[in-house]
């Protein structure tokens, strides 16, 4: 397993939802053989290259996230310790921001409450494909992430946009809807479709915790891949969001957006690159010389909404620092 590297920032290295050349045989015929059966909309999540561009130019933001990763790793060594950390389970606000052009995009009350029973499934390690994690990976399941999801409020807005890029959507000036009390709610913008700046449709994006309680805090999932019922194929289990909470609680991607990268926790194989569609257990990479199965199944990989189930105890770790009563977004804890 890896080791946590807190070293100096580096900035503009990691390109979110880039290929890797360095796929080796295995998962390169696991992922063509996947294309052949299924959907050809893939995964792509723009969080971490949002996240590059803001800390590149925001110095204030910069000494927010070193400060951040100073106290996730002072956490984690802690619990190492065995010293108790947690004051018992965080329920978190959650206000769900609608913007539809047609009944389509105007969710439901229904589905926007599958949606946080899916979270709560998934955070609290309850979810029915829990026993699909393999035996390799048992003793780092993450078991209960003892982070609890609540509808405070559902915000509606009619708009004539039908596709959003980035934060356009977090602003009424915009014609979007501003964020409630972004310290203390997580606010979830619900649109159409989104654009990365290289025009490829995304699933979703989330903010990170060095940007708690700024306008536009949060995260953002087009209509089609929220929730269950209704959704698009493959992206239909509600794990969109289960990805993207993810990222605003502080988990990078599993790959760590960088050729065999780091994605900062010590229980997550090091892998060449992200996975896409349903790949087939085990799968193997090779990185430093070593081949090695991957924990594609983990929710910060780019799978298929069946293919992902589980966080490991290092992201644990990483979550729950964030919540803490010391950490960045400890004012989720007062509504």
């Amino acid at each position: 397993m890896k080791k946590l590297l807190f070293g100096a920032l580096t900035l503009g290295l990691m390109a979110a939802c880039t290929n890797d050349s360095m796929t080796n045989q295995n998962e390169t015929q696991a992922n063509e053989q996947a294309l052949l059966t299924e959907s050809t909309q893939k995964r792509e999540c723009a969080s971490e290259e949002i996240r590059q561009e803001a800390l590149l130019n925001n110095p204030e933001l910069r000494q927010k996230y070193n400060e951040l990763e100073t106290n996730t790793e002072k956490f984690s060594q802690n619990i190492k310790l065995g010293k108790v950390l947690t004051d018992g389970t965080v329920e978190i606000p959650v206000v769900v921001n609608i913007l539809y052009s047609n009944a389509a995009e105007n969710l439901s009350d229904a589905r926007i409450a599958e949606q946080i029973d899916v979270l709560n499934a998934d955070y609290s390690g309850t979810n029915t494909d829990i026993s699909k994690v393999p035996t390799e990976f048992q003793s780092v399941k993450a078991g209960d992430v003892k982070v609890k999801f609540r509808l405070a409020n559902t915000v509606r807005k009619s708009t004539t946009t039908t596709s959003w890029v980035k934060d356009t959507m977090k602003k009424s000036a915009n014609g979007g809807i501003d964020a409630t009390s972004p310290a203390n709610y997580l606010n979830i913008w619900i649109v159409g479709k989104v654009v990365s700046s290289t025009g490829k449709t995304i699933l979703g994006y989330a903010t990170f915790p060095e940007s708690a309680g700024l306008w536009n805090d949060g995260v953002v999932i087009p209509a089609p891949y929220f929730g269950k019922t209704g959704a698009a194929a493959n992206f239909n289990l509600g794990r969109t969001a289960t990805h993207e909470v993810g990222h605003y609680l502080n988990l990078r991607h599993i790959w760590g957006d960088a050729k065999c990268g780091d994605d900062l926790v010590a229980d997550t194989p090091t892998q060449t690159s992200e996975n896409y569609n349903t790949p087939s257990y085990p799968l193997y990479n090779r990185c430093s010389g070593k081949n090695r199965s991957v924990m594609f199944m983990n929710y910060m990989d780019y799978v298929n909404d069946a293919a992902m189930f589980m966080f490991s105890a290092g992201q644990k770790a990483r979550m729950q620092s964030v919540v803490a009563a010391s950490g960045a977004r400890a004012g989720l804890r007062v509504y």
